[in-house]
């Protein structure tokens, strides 16, 4: 996703230090760490215990899953280039990077990586951790033209469309759901488009890296373990997440209003997860060393009043970078 002020009204780049962090978000960080572990132990409505995954918050829409031995990751963006975008000056001809040592340092061993949709800010790490790892990576077409020129092997990448749920064994199933991107004022994006065939040249810029339709995921990790859905864009089709009935829905924070009722059309679809994990609503152009910086943009507190107005008995955590959650969105211990 890419923040609704993208082609619009400019941010202040903010320094990524705990201390700059806004006190608005501090409080809402520490009401959702209060309220999480008062929280009961199982997964909603089924009994499940809460069993052996760990998550880990990999910033903008990412996330790090782990199974026991087995690591599954989602939209996967580490290296957090600057282009402009939180200081008013966004230059969509900013050059493609990948930091290795710093991709590496986060993402462990991973066997699967699902990518949502292709804007840098999701796809821009998955070729160096899928040529380095050998990582199955599972996304839509276009992700698969794009990885392909960019030097990934084909076989490594499974496409999909939505509706699909792939078995992985050992309990962990990924169910693959149709979804839409989000859109801003103007109800327009960045970079749309879809590809059918590998672009002529390999993307050197942002701009070379289409949106390329969106999916969302429903991940069960382990066995009997809570199912979570994921989100890389606040916008959703209705009728395709009715429903999943996920334990934990980690939802994109929207930029604006152009998506109808979002929050309350969004839960009432999922039918009222037991957790609520707001992400994208950081500077993903801030290291992910401090802590989260919010991105000027993203109304926080009115996301928060809105999921405690639609769904009172939801558990809201919000989330930070270095703490590594239980099954149930616990904080786990810190991050090794």
């Amino acid at each position: 996703m890419l923040r609704g002020a993208a082609l619009g009204a400019a941010s202040p780049l903010i320094p990524a230090t705990a201390a700059t962090a806004t006190a608005a978000t501090a409080t809402a960080t520490a009401t959702a760490t209060a309220t999480a572990t008062a929280a009961p132990a199982t997964a909603r409505g089924s009994g499940r215990a809460a069993g052996s995954a760990s998550w880990r918050w990999l910033g903008t829409a990412g996330w790090r899953i782990d199974v026991g031995d087995r690591t599954v990751l989602f939209d996967p963006y580490l290296t957090r280039f600057p282009t402009g975008l939180f200081d008013g000056a966004f230059d969509p001809g900013t050059r493609l990077r990948t930091r290795p040592e710093v991709v590496d340092a986060h993402i462990g061993r991973p066997e699967l990586v699902l990518v949502s949709h292709s804007h840098w800010d999701h796809l821009g790490d998955v070729p160096h951790i899928a040529r380095t790892t050998g990582a199955r990576v599972v996304g839509t077409e276009t992700t698969y033209h794009l990885l392909v020129s960019l030097g990934v092997d084909p076989g490594q990448i499974s496409v999909v469309k939505g509706g699909e749920v792939l078995d992985l064994g050992g309990g962990i199933t990924v169910e693959v759901v149709p979804s839409l991107h989000s859109r801003n004022k103007k109800c327009a994006y960045f970079a749309p488009g879809t590809l059918n065939a590998p672009p002529v040249t390999a993307p050197e810029t942002i701009s070379d890296l289409p949106e390329g339709d969106t999916l969302a995921f429903q991940v069960t990790a382990g066995d009997g373990g809570p199912a979570a859905f994921l989100m890389g864009a606040s916008d959703f089709s209705e009728r395709a997440v009715r429903g999943l009935r996920p334990d934990l829905a980690m939802i994109a924070v929207p930029a604006g209003t152009a998506t109808h009722r979002y929050v309350p059309r969004l839960l009432r679809a999922l039918d009222s997860p037991g957790v609520v994990v707001p992400v994208h609503w950081d500077n993903f152009e801030v290291p992910l060393s401090g802590s989260p910086v919010r991105d000027p943009s993203m109304d926080l507190e009115a996301f928060l009043t809105q999921v405690e107005k639609v769904s009172p008995a939801t558990r809201v955590v919000v989330p930070d970078y270095r703490t590594v959650y239980d099954a149930a969105m616990r904080p786990g211990g810190s991050r090794r």
